[in-house]
């Protein structure tokens, strides 16, 4: 029986790349048209494991995600980097000229603003998905509209590429999570990567400390993102990536920093995939 992959998204978008790439064509994909619906797919045993965006080199974090994680008690289990590459594509036979508006996920239209400047009449519109906006072109048979979106959602909805590789800065790269409602029993040789989320004291010097701490125990930050305590004003969690040569070390700094922080969870550990 397939793995049953959850997606934000549906097929010819970086999601469905993303899982291709991380675990091969023999999986059946669950579609979601947001990361909301993502997760939910894996609470309700809808989906094994979901594939989520989590940070883009260009736009920065997606940040709900970590609330998302942290709240619904997933875990990460793995980890995958995929270089975005953007397309412009219209119905077959349209041309640029013919665009009037673009649709396209939020965080595209971002990474390609600087091309669009050039083009200042065509309107651009947020929309759930990129791959989604090209299969409605193809459905409805849309003219004057375009999306952006990777090059193999231009095959999978018979779409014209009209501009490629349309995005800001080339090289442009997203960090992709897997998660899954379960920690995954990964040998402590193989794992070199953990996700951790705490809170420290209003005191001077209290993060400074906890940071020193990941110092002396060898431990690599790697990502350090705040957000707010919604359930106490001006009060902030942060969510943080280290790497580490040895398991040992990691635990070692596991001690430590469950003694040292408020609330200090460990959100996944996992191979680290830029290695």
């Amino acid at each position: 029986m397939s793995l049953k992959i959850a997606i934000q998204g549906i097929q010819g978008s970086n999601h469905h790349q993303v899982a291709k790439d991380y675990y091969g064509d023999g999986i059946t994909l669950v579609e979601c048209l947001s990361f909301d619906a993502l997760v939910d797919s894996l609470l309700n045993k809808k989906a094994d494991e979901g594939v989520m965006a989590i940070e883009n080199s260009i736009a920065g974090s997606i940040i709900p995600n970590y609330a998302l994680v942290f709240h619904k008690n997933l875990h990460i289990v793995g980890e995958y980097y995929l270089n975005i590459h953007h397309h412009l594509m219209v119905k077959k036979g349209q041309k640029l000229s013919d665009i009037t508006q673009v649709c396209s996920h939020p965080m595209a239209l971002l990474q390609c603003k600087d091309f669009f400047r050039d083009y200042p009449d065509i309107k651009l519109i947020e929309d759930v998905d990129t791959a989604e906006t090209a299969q409605r072109i193809q459905e409805k048979g849309l003219e004057n509209t375009a999306a952006i979106a990777p090059f193999v959602a231009s095959e999978l909805y018979n779409l014209d590429i009209v501009a490629e590789n349309i995005q800001t800065i080339k090289n442009n790269s997203t960090r992709f999570i897997i998660v899954n409602t379960v920690a995954k029993e990964l040998s402590k040789e193989k794992i070199n990567k953990a996700s951790l989320r705490f809170i420290t004291d209003h005191k001077r010097g209290s993060l400074a400390a906890v940071l020193n701490v990941m110092s002396d125990c060898k431990l690599n930050l790697t990502k350090i993102q705040s957000l707010p305590v919604i359930e106490t004003p001006w009060k902030y969690a942060f969510f943080v990536d280290v790497t580490f040569k040895t398991y040992t070390d990691f635990s070692k700094a596991k001690l430590l920093l469950n003694i040292m922080a408020d609330e200090f969870k460990i959100l996944g550990e996992y191979k680290n995939a830029m290695i």
